[in-house]
């Protein structure tokens, strides 16, 4: 059995932002900077708050993005695992990987509206790209779950 599915999984939320051409909003990590890897908003849920109260704000915390509409939902939860080199590094080692439900959202303000030097700044720089791409540019164990909210993008027609 792998390591990582030993540990429990961390329960999160992950926000795929759009803008009004349909791009998505990445986010270069701080603590990954070895090649071109980006990753849209995503944390762990707190103690006494629902889905959407950790979606909006984790989406707060990381982008200062407050101006959203909600589009959905999607149904299912992401599974992914850590693979061993962030074992033991990542969530003070409780964890082995995270459930995920993941929400898409329409950014509705403007691009001088998000900073990403927050308080507890996780990313170093930010762009938006084509829904195609967003497998390309994931890191190694997200790209299943990437592909797969792709596919979910693609099939209500946002690409």
């Amino acid at each position: 059995m792998h390591v990582s599915k030993r540990l429990p999984l961390r329960l999160g939320v992950g926000i795929i932002v759009l803008n009004n051409k349909n791009k998505i909003f990445v986010g270069k990590r701080i603590d990954n900077q070895v090649g071109n890897r980006w990753q849209m908003p995503q944390g762990g849920v707190d103690k006494n708050e629902n889905l959407l109260q950790a979606a909006k704000r984790e989406l707060e915390e990381e982008t200062g993005i407050k101006k959203i509409k909600i589009i959905k939902e999607i149904e299912g939860w992401f599974i992914y695992y850590l693979p061993k080199r962030l074992l033991g590094k990542v969530w003070k080692g409780k964890y082995g990987g995270q459930k995920q439900r993941w929400f898409i959202v329409e950014f509705i303000g403007n691009n001088e509206e998000i900073n990403i030097k927050t308080k507890h700044a996780e990313f170093s720089d930010w762009k938006w790209i084509e829904i195609k791409d967003l497998a390309k540019v994931a890191v190694d164990f997200k790209v299943d779950i990437y592909n797969k909210l792709k596919d979910e993008l693609i099939s209500l027609n946002f690409n």
